[in-house]
């Protein structure tokens, strides 16, 4: 049924059609709506479900992971400093390889603060072992929310699903809400089977010694990696129910015979995707969407930028120090093909900043410069516009 919804509304309503069992979250801008609407679901007795309200965002994750490992379908949700505090739980719950879904609407991190949109607070969990997937809209927001439930319970790893902050929580949009009968079709009902049980009773997430904790996190980075057929096998049969696809790992669009590529990750696509229109067509230029990021789709990524001479990636997040986090990793892939394209990285819209449609001609103007190197670059229209002694 298509419906007008904030995207926080539609998050949640994807999330009652799910059936979870067991709800914990607490507040923190801008994921509260997600989960001030689910327990308006729960309280009109439109959900069947215990909602519990708790002191923090470490409580919310340990609640959620102690329902999950008790046999029960789990959510929460949290953004910013909240990801940040359930930290030590996100690595718990992916090495004890739980099935759990929660939402990250994705907002800057502080100091200095800001509650608006980027990507650093996901980014700054990478590595704790959660399947990772990035939303262009808040349609893909609906339906990878769903698909998230059976990855993580097929491949009994946790999947966080990462939608921009205001940018999608926030935005009214026409979206196609599924029936109960399509995701009961799609999802089937809860199993673990470590499922915690006293007339049965085994432990998890105990001592490890260092003659086998090498093998665990090995075991853990395998089972990431065989994820990616599930991922695209969850996507297939989604569409099929549908019609709707998310672009399983990563998705490629516009002129095929292009050697100009923009990669990008979230909802800016939407941007690119209005500026590639007003493009002259003697430009032609691929956008590639990369919904995965983890586990990072390296050879999916390798084969669609076969032929490419340059690829400008372009993100939301960096590491200090460093230089870009996407970035680095899509230089590393494509460093293993036999003629790999330039690589020029580019980071914008940092805490929330506007990213205007003529982003793509700017960028573009970049592969002019015949001394462009592969170095990131913070991408920035207003800080450019700021005299140096005031940056």
């Amino acid at each position: 049924m298509r419906q007008a919804l904030e995207g926080s509304q539609a998050v949640a309503q994807a999330v009652a059609l799910c059936r979870p069992q067991v709800i914990a979250a607490y507040p923190i801008t801008p994921q509260t709506h997600i989960v001030e609407n689910i327990s308006k679901l729960v309280a009109d007795g439109k959900l069947q479900c215990e909602f519990v309200s708790v002191e923090s965002e470490f409580s919310a994750a340990s609640l959620v992971l102690g329902a999950a490992m008790a046999g029960s379908r789990a959510y929460t949700a949290s953004a910013s400093q909240g990801i940040l505090l359930m930290a030590e739980v996100l690595f718990n719950i992916a090495g004890m390889r739980v099935p759990l879904v929660m939402t990250c609407a994705n907002r800057a991190i502080s100091s200095p603060l800001s509650i608006w949109n980027d990507q650093q607070d996901s980014m700054s969990v990478r590595d704790a072992g959660w399947i990772q997937l990035y939303c262009a809209d808040n349609q893909e927001a609906v339906d990878t929310t769903i698909q998230a439930y059976r990855i993580a319970e097929r491949c009994e790893l946790p999947v966080m699903v990462c939608m921009d902050g205001f940018t999608l929580t926030h935005t009214l949009e026409t979206i196609n809400i599924p029936a109960q009968t399509e995701v009961d079709q799609y999802l089937p009902k809860y199993q673990f089977k470590r499922t915690l049980d006293p007339q049965n009773p085994i432990s998890l997430g105990t001592l490890v010694s260092p003659d086998y904790y090498t093998e665990a996190r090995h075991s853990h980075h395998q089972a990431l990696l065989n994820a990616q057929a599930e991922i695209l096998l969850a996507d297939q049969d989604w569409a099929e129910i549908t019609g709707r696809k998310c672009g399983g790992l990563l998705e490629v669009e516009g002129t095929e015979e292009a050697d100009v590529a923009i990669l990008t990750i979230g909802s800016v696509l939407g941007t690119l995707r209005e500026a590639l229109e007003e493009l002259p067509p003697n430009q032609p230029v691929k956008l590639i969407k990369l919904r995965t990021f983890r586990p990072f789709p390296a050879e999916t990524l390798k084969a669609a930028c076969k032929g490419l001479k340059d690829i400008i990636v372009l993100e939301r997040a960096f590491s200090p120090g460093s230089g870009g986090i996407v970035g680095l990793e899509v230089l590393g892939a494509l460093s293993e093909l036999e003629n790999p394209p330039k690589v020029h990285n580019f980071a914008a819209g940092l805490g929330g900043r506007d990213i205007p449609l003529d982003i793509l001609p700017r960028l573009l103007k970049v592969l002019e410069d015949p001394t462009a190197s592969r170095q990131f670059k913070l991408f920035d229209v207003e800080l450019e516009r700021l005299p140096v002694e005031d940056r």
